[in-house]
């Protein structure tokens, strides 16, 4: 039945096997048809059009389709903070970072924050994220309230830590315990949200704090677990003092039974072999953040030795450390990053798409749903139209190919080009 069908005519790229691993390539159609809210092919506009004849058309030729992008590590409460530079890691935590999420307390402050960071992730086509929330309970009440209303795909949680920050931030394991229980009661699984158990790093969470973060996600089907880990080389050997008794940053987290499939953790730059092994076999991802990890001084990312070890890893904006909400510059800046490593990976446009958009869906359990456009996956998607007289225009009306285009938008598209944004199927 042809009734509630639409058909966009425009070109549809997306990248349904893996390119590091399989040899999949760039896949690209013409048009792309799509009906309650279920992708239902992509072929042809003649073929689409005629087995559906009384679809509603959307005319775009001209502009792209991409699956709707999806960002593995972002942060709702540092939107203002984008920008602050000359500082590594701790110091811009002890400086920057803390006192504005200090400032979450005032939810006056709280809510057009979560609404305006959630309009940037739609404005630069991301439809779904793991999204580091805020210590604040009645703050990260307010983000699930908004994230509902926004329409995207958001999974978020309460930040813990019990040691090291501001006192404000700080909560002990119990009080930590009950209120993310009393969140993800209310909101895991509410229409497009899931629940994170989200300790904010081992370096600030007692053995205590780590147990009750384990306790909780025992009580919760199908929660994400996420944090960060071997950001910074400082920060790493921090770790290592605090928990004398471990082999390394992933055992701050792994005896406490929070390494596993629904585990992400944002970073790992400066990560040792067995480290890689265990992740490996726990089937864990990393959340690659290669904006964040350049303005920080962090490092580059060791994408080959992931390769290398079977590691998932995926993109992540990092913002606010990171430069911005687009995961198309932070596509381009992973692609720089890997071409200035002494072993960095080079990479072809439709890596940096698989990045952005499939193996993102898979790093948050939703492989099966969303990333690509395979008949029956959610029609999430976002329409790239170069605007007028930009550079985009004038280097795309010159490409000779799908990857010179695809390699246009990833380096010059940004929020200008981002022309529409759908969920399945609806517009955000």
């Amino acid at each position: 039945m042809d009734a509630g069908t639409t058909i966009v005519r425009a070109r549809v790229m997306h990248t349904p096997r893996d390119p590091f691993r399989d040899g999949g390539t760039l896949e690209v159609e013409e048009a792309l048809a799509f009906a309650g809210g279920r992708v239902l092919a992509t072929g042809s506009f003649a073929e689409l059009s005629g087995a559906h004849a009384d679809a509603r058309i959307i005319d775009a030729r001209g502009a792209f389709v991409l699956p709707g992008l999806v960002d593995t590590h972002v942060h709702w409460p540092q939107l203002g903070i984008v920008g602050a530079m000359g500082l590594e890691l701790l110091d811009w935590l002890r400086r920057r970072t803390l006192p504005e999420e200090a400032r979450l307390s005032d939810l006056d402050y709280a809510r057009p924050l979560a609404r305006e960071f959630l309009a940037a992730l739609a404005a630069n086509g991301t439809t779904s994220a793991l999204v580091f929330g805020s210590h604040f309970p009645e703050a990260q009440e307010v983000f699930f309230e908004e994230a509902r209303a926004s329409g995207l795909r958001i999974a978020s949680g309460l930040v813990v830590s019990d040691r090291d920050l501001l006192p404000v931030l700080q909560r002990t394991p119990g009080e930590a315990y009950e209120a993310g229980l009393a969140l993800a009661r209310r909101w895991h699984g509410e229409g497009r949200l899931r629940y994170a158990v989200s300790p904010r790093f081992s370096l600030s969470c007692s053995e205590a704090m780590l147990e009750s973060c384990a306790a909780l996600a025992g009580e919760l089907d199908s929660a994400l677990v996420t944090s960060h880990i071997n950001e910074n080389e400082a920060e790493v050997q921090a770790v290592a003092e605090r928990f004398p008794w471990s082999a390394g940053y992933l055992e701050t987290y792994d005896r406490y039974g929070l390494v596993g499939p629904a585990t992400v953790l944002a970073h790992n730059v400066h990560v040792s072999d067995p480290e890689l092994v265990r992740m490996a076999a726990a089937g864990a991802c990393a959340a690659s953040c290669p904006a964040s990890n350049a303005c920080l001084g962090s490092g580059i990312f060791p994408m080959r030795r992931h390769l290398d070890h079977g590691v998932r890893f995926a993109l992540g904006t990092d913002l606010g450390a990171g430069a911005c909400a687009s995961m198309l510059g932070e596509g381009l800046m992973g692609y720089q990053a890997q071409m200035l490593a002494a072993e960095g990976v080079r990479m072809h446009p439709a890596h940096l798409l698989w990045l952005a958009t499939r193996a993102g869906a898979d790093a948050l359990g939703l492989g099966d749903e969303i990333g690509d456009f395979a008949p029956g996956r959610a029609a999430d998607l976002v329409l790239i139209r170069p605007p007028e007289g930009s550079t985009l225009a004038a280097v795309l009306r010159r490409v000779d190919s799908d990857d010179e285009a695809l390699g246009a938008i990833f380096t010059l598209a940004r929020e200008e080009s981002v022309a529409e944004v759908r969920v399945a199927g609806m517009a955000v």
